[in-house]
Parts: structure tokens; sequence; C-alpha cells
């Protein structure tokens, strides 16, 4: 089988075996790939034909296949993106002013069943590859040249969709490596989030990689009994666990941690939630980011009311940390935090 040239970093790729070529076709060759995002030798027409030939020959520039386009009412879009196996993943576009998030898979399901999230109900069924993560990032800024009429790029990019990325750490980290090399999307590390529910090896590792992301935990609970109900890995890895994990991480990093709770009436907004959560978070240079609960079929949550969220809001002011309320997007395509899953089998492309 070929290797995908969306997988190798630039110094791996191999144009032929003709030593006498001169250094700038595989510059012209990268561009291509990740300023025009063409994923057809044929249509590299600045490169001499016999060398479009040998990168025919020596790799694959398959990319993932775009199965569904929704288009929330808030202009997020979501794709449905089928890859060489048949297995369907799904990632999300959020624009929002100027900038241009991009939220990606990381696995096809997830192994870690958090009772809030639809993912966690697939179960996993296997690790996303490199060029099939980084297919996600070509997909959508090729989508976004096509559809919006200024010269607009990804101007963020968000681990945050399907699976739990420290899971599959060594691919994730290696698509870190190839995004910001200088030599194809040279991707800020400032702009660059990998959220996790909090596998502390993982975090560990991150932090002792010299790989440059900021961090996003997924917390939802500072009381260890409830967030064992919500997030099964605390019983693998408990709070006080995590929280030396993130100091650790702190100590290595220059960016803050943005903490990631989700409100959940009955369960997670009481005051005695934020008294824990104020002890949890006490001495961690962290951000707090609240997310609205969004349901999807047969969830057994609610999603709070605005009332309900205006006064933990209000009472979450007495947190030492900056916080935030996130405004979903996507929800009514089900494409919002929580919602991936492949949930629409139609075709449905939003032209």
């Amino acid at each position: 089988m070929l290797n995908n040239v969306f997988g190798l970093l630039p110094e791996e790729i191999e144009l032929s075996g003709d030593s006498k070529l001169p250094v700038y076709r595989k510059q012209q060759l990268l561009t291509w790939l990740y300023k025009q995002y063409c994923a057809d030798p044929d249509k590299m027409l600045n490169l001499p034909s016999e060398l479009r030939d040998s990168l025919s020959q020596r790799y694959s520039f398959v990319l993932p296949e775009i199965q569904t386009r929704l288009k929330a009412s808030d202009n997020a879009v979501k794709f449905g993106l089928k890859l060489e196996d048949g297995s369907i993943i799904e990632s999300v576009l959020i624009p929002e002013a100027r900038k241009r998030t991009l939220c990606i898979s990381s696995q096809v399901g997830c192994a870690r069943a958090c009772s809030f999230c639809s993912t966690g109900k697939m179960k996993l069924r296997r690790n996303l590859e490199i060029h099939e993560i980084i297919g996600q990032i070509i997909v959508a800024s090729a989508d976004l040249k096509n559809t919006e009429a200024e010269a607009t790029r990804l101007s963020n990019l968000v681990f945050m969709g399907m699976g739990e990325p420290l899971d599959n750490a060594g691919n994730v980290f290696q698509v870190l490596r190839i995004l910001q090399h200088s030599s194809t999307l040279a991707f800020s590390p400032r702009r660059t989030t990998l959220s996790t529910c909090g596998v502390v090896p993982g975090i560990i590792q991150m932090a002792d990689s010299g790989i440059k992301a900021k961090l996003a935990v997924s917390l939802n609970s500072a009381i260890p009994t409830k967030r064992d109900q919500l997030m099964p890995i605390n019983m693998q890895y408990p709070l006080t666990e995590l929280k030396q994990a993130l100091l650790y991480f702190r100590r290595k990093s220059s960016f803050r941690i943005t903490l990631e709770y989700v409100l959940i009436p009955g369960v997670n907004m009481a005051l005695e939630d934020l008294k824990a959560l104020k002890r949890f978070v006490g001495d961690i240079s962290c951000k707090l980011n609240f997310i609205p609960f969004n349901p999807a079929p047969a969830s057994e949550y609610r999603a709070p009311t605005s009332e309900e969220c205006a006064h933990f809001m209000q009472q979450a002011q007495s947190l030492p940390q900056a916080v935030t309320l996130r405004k979903s997007r996507g929800a009514d395509v089900l494409g919002a935090c929580g919602q991936l899953r492949n949930h629409s089998k139609e075709e449905n492309i939003d032209e």
C-alpha cells in the first residue's frame, strides 16, 4: 500500500529517484498540497509530467470524501466524511467574524464513554491515521476557498471532535508537527487546541514532547463521585492525579490551560459544585469555559435554560480564574459540543 503524502513531513517526501531534480520542485509540490489544497498530481501543472507520474506511483493522494455537508442556522458547517475503509467521521467548521475554526476528529468513535457525549455511545472503532486527520483540514480549507467570496483560511484548529486525542497521541502529535512545519501550513501553536477528557499519561507525554499547542481539559465536576458518573475516566485517573498532571503541564508550557465544564441541570450546577470547583482550580493557572449541555437523540440529560445559565454564571464570578460561557454552534445540525456521532446517513450536500 502506498504511503499517503498528507501523512508525511516535508523532509520525508521523496519526489523521484532522480537526485538532479532542483530543490524548488518539492516546494512547488507542497504549495499545491497546503496552499491550493490540491490532491491530484495531474493538476499540478508547473511540475514536469514525468515528476507528476512519479508522484502518482510513489504516493497516495486520497482525501476524505464529503458524504454530507450540513449548514446550521448560525452558519456552522458539519461535514460527514467518508474514509477509505468506509468509516464516517465528522468535523465542524465554525465561522465567527474573521475567525474560521475547524473542530476535527482524532478517532472513529471513542472508548471513554462520557455519559453526556454522543460519540462515546459509538464506542471505539479505530484510531485515525495521520493523513486522515490532516485530510479533514485540507477538505475544509478547500471548501472555504470554494464557498467564501474572500480568500479566507482556517484561523484556529481544535481537536474537540470525535474521539480522545490523547488515546491517539502518537498520530496527533505527528499531525501537529506537520501542520506547524514552515513548508506546510505553518499553523500557529497559539491557534491550536487539543482537548482531552483527562488522560493523565498523555498530558505528561504532551508536556515532555516539545509539541506546542494549547491544552483544554474536560472537567465537568470537581466532586469525585459526580465525575465518576459523568466521566468513567475519573475512576482510572482520579482528580488528584489529574491535578498533578495539569500543574506539571503548566510548568512546561507558556499557555494557560482551559478547563471545560458542561452545564447539566440537576447534575453539576449546584452551589456545592461551584465550591468543589473553586477548591480544585485554586492554584492552577487556567481559564474556565462553561458550556451549556447540547442534547442529542436519546440523551438522558436536558439543556439548561438561559435563566439557569445566567444564575450559575453569576455565582461563578466568585471563582479566582477568568470564566466564560461558550455559545454553542451548529446545534440544529447536531454539530455542537458532545453531539458528533454521524447521525445522518442520507446525502445532504449544501451548495
